[in-house]
């Protein structure tokens, strides 16, 4: 599978990216390292989670899975912010970030993380306390590059300068939710990104099942399926216009011998500055479908015909 750098300074990246979220949460530890040895066995080699996910047990069983290859991938993983309603005092958010790494570091059975994310921006706390204290863990060898997640673009901006102006690690990326109904991050995030060098890793590139063609328009959703077991998706993607949008690409998909999947997946890798696309999955089946969707180079008289 094709690699690209994720900015100009970070890491290799798979361009189809492994969301580890379901780790822990709906897949047990076997299923999940089912899951990573489809991924490794089709040149998936991007591994993203979070402490967050599955209460860490995502990390454990990532860890536990690689064993010995752990070198053959780029592990990401992400911190948390202060817990809500502690007051913040001068340093609390950096002692946050050095604990969640030592139990991420602990989890994963590694001695260094390849990618970290601040997975949350910290409202309260000046920008340069938590980008101090991943430059500290970067200067440790125990972080390699750091990253934002679910930023603005004035985040991106002051967190490029404070780096720039205090000559601390920087962020050689981003991830941002980004998908072919969900668009609004192209207005100001995007260009953000890209104007302070930084790569883009879009996440919810199915737009939580939506772009997978497996919702009908009238029907009901499918048993087990994410719109039928966790309600916040449905209510934030489903929709007439969005159903409307869905048949109208799925046309356009199957016009050019593809599915809507697999134009989803494709029209992201085509974006300027896109380093990688992170798909989540549950089955073997799942994960090969993702990686073989970058298989697809749209032209640019794809992109420019695209509904």
């Amino acid at each position: 599978m094709e690699t690209r750098q994720l900015g100009g300074d970070g890491p290799a990246l798979s361009v189809v990216g492994l969301g580890c979220n379901n780790f822990g949460m709906k897949l047990d530890q076997e299923a999940s390292a089912a899951v990573i040895d489809a991924a490794l066995d089709a040149g998936v080699t991007h591994f993203d989670t979070a402490e967050m996910y599955g209460g860490g047990r995502s990390e454990e069983f990532i860890g536990a899975a690689l064993g010995a290859r752990r070198d053959d991938v780029v592990l990401a993983t992400k911190f948390l912010p202060r817990p809500k309603g502690e007051p913040y005092v001068p340093g609390a958010l950096r002692r946050r970030i050095l604990d969640a790494c030592e139990a991420s570091l602990r989890r994963l059975r590694t001695d260094r993380i390849d990618l970290y994310y601040q997975h949350y921006p910290d409202l309260e706390a000046p920008a340069d306390e938590a980008l101090a204290t991943l430059d500290e863990l970067v200067q440790q060898g125990k972080v390699l590059h750091i990253a934002s997640s679910n930023v603005s673009a004035e985040q991106i901006a002051t967190a490029a300068g404070t780096s720039a102006d205090r000559s601390l690690a920087r962020f050689c990326g981003t991830q941002i939710e980004w998908n072919l109904l969900s668009r609004e991050v192209e207005q100001d995030v995007v260009p953000a990104a890209r104007a302070n060098g930084l790569g883009i890793v879009p996440y919810f590139p199915l737009a939580s099942g939506m772009l997978t063609g497996k919702y009908r328009r009238g029907g009901s959703f499918p048993p087990g399926s994410r719109f039928d077991t966790m309600s916040f998706f449905a209510d934030k993607v489903v929709s007439d216009d969005n159903f409307e949008r869905v048949e109208t690409l799925t046309a356009f998909a199957e016009e050019r011998g593809h599915s809507i999947l697999e134009l989803a997946v494709a029209w992201l890798a085509a974006q300027d500055g896109v380093a990688s696309v992170i798909t989540g999955a549950t089955t073997p089946d799942q994960v090969h479908a993702n990686a073989a969707a970058a298989s697809w180079t749209l032209t640019p008289a794809d992109l420019a015909a695209l509904p």
